[in-house]
């Protein structure tokens, strides 16, 4: 089984889960947020419900010492700003299988699915809620929602779509402790690999629910915030998120994965980006750097290369053998070929990505 998912700024417009009558119930014009219960700003007895909801409260345990780091605070941000997006992701899935509009009439299990979104929700919630709770005691602006637009169709695609940016959480959630651990924001790191384990929990659902097995690899794909960061804004109409430009991440320009119905083995894959933001026709400049699991990046030459209009089409072989590259790869395009010690490096040097490419 497979899934790519480009998740680029391509994605802006496409319309949402649900068809346009039920998606104008739901969400007027995009708009997500507040919730029935006053989320993302609930009052206390609000929080007491999501807090039963999730099968568990947010921690009562006194805050750090000290105050985060500049960067754990760019980290905050980031996970805020990805939380309500899927709280708004889950809950608009929830809605359609509620509803059982067109392609989400589950028959069989129906109130098992439901169950089990409803509680993913809530733990988003308060996922969402923890971080944001930092970035008040560090006295700074919680992060806002934005609009957003989800280009899925039926439960299937949905849930597809769900497994991958939960896998992007995985690897994501992976460089913010390692940033805490290096800015001396010890403090954060254990609530934050609490929440890892409980994404990690959520993806298998997600993959078994697509029938596949329930853990991907020994050892997940390794994540980079600024991948994250522009990976989510594929999901959000640009100029909805009223502060976002005070994240201070990079947002990269769209790596299209042109290949479809990809398999389990070695191969060339095709990919594209547009040519106005290579800043250079020296093709031979660039590479196609691949992120699976804990090795270290794959490097490779952009092979056949052919510029149609402001679009650049190449290939890359993709090592699969080598490497057995199950699960979520990262892809993208890097000034030079490195080395590349880890997914931190490729971000320095990346222009274009991330390509997602899930292989099983």
């Amino acid at each position: 089984m497979y899934t790519v998912l480009p998740l680029t700024a391509a994605l802006v417009g496409i319309v949402s889960a649900a068809p346009a009558g039920s998606k104008r119930d739901f969400s007027p014009d995009n708009v997500y947020y507040p919730l029935s219960n006053g989320f993302p700003n609930p009052n206390p007895a609000a929080v007491q419900k999501i807090q039963m909801d999730a099968d568990g409260p947010l921690s009562n345990a006194p805050p750090p010492d000290k105050g985060p780091s500049a960067d754990g605070i760019t980290s905050l941000k980031l996970v805020a700003f990805n939380e309500l997006f899927e709280v708004a992701y889950f809950n608009e899935l929830i809605y359609n299988v509620t509803e059982k509009v067109p392609g989400y009439d589950l028959g069989y299990g129906h109130e098992y699915v439901i169950d089990a979104l409803r509680a993913i929700t809530a733990q988003e919630q308060l996922h969402a809620l923890n971080a944001n709770g930092g970035l008040k005691r560090a006295k700074v602006d919680q992060i806002e929602p934005c609009k957003y637009s989800f280009p899925v169709t039926d439960f299937q695609s949905a849930i597809s779509l769900a497994a991958t940016f939960t896998d992007i959480v995985l690897g994501t959630l992976q460089d913010v402790i390692q940033v805490f651990a290096k800015n001396g924001d010890d403090g954060l790191a254990r609530g934050t690999a609490s929440s890892l384990g409980n994404e990690g929990e959520q993806e298998g659902f997600f993959r078994l629910v697509q029938k596949k097995r329930p853990s991907a690899k020994p050892f997940l794909t390794a994540g980079v915030r600024d991948f994250a960061f522009t990976a989510v804004q594929g999901f959000t109409i640009p100029g909805s998120c009223p502060n976002i430009d005070t994240i201070p991440l990079k947002t990269f320009k769209p790596l299209t994965v042109e290949s479809k119905d990809i398999k389990a083995e070695t191969q060339a894959l095709h990919f594209s980006f547009a040519k106005e933001h290579a800043g250079t026709e020296d093709w031979a400049s660039l590479s196609v750097v691949f992120i699976n699991g804990q090795t270290v990046p794959i490097v490779k030459s952009l092979d056949k290369v052919k510029v149609e209009g402001d679009t650049v089409h190449f290939e890359a072989g993709f090592p699969f053998d080598e490497f057995v590259m199950n699960g979520l790869t990262i892809a993208a395009v890097t000034k030079g070929s490195g080395p590349f010690p880890n997914a931190p490096a490729v971000a320095k040097e990346a222009i274009f990505g991330p390509g997602l490419i899930e292989i099983e």
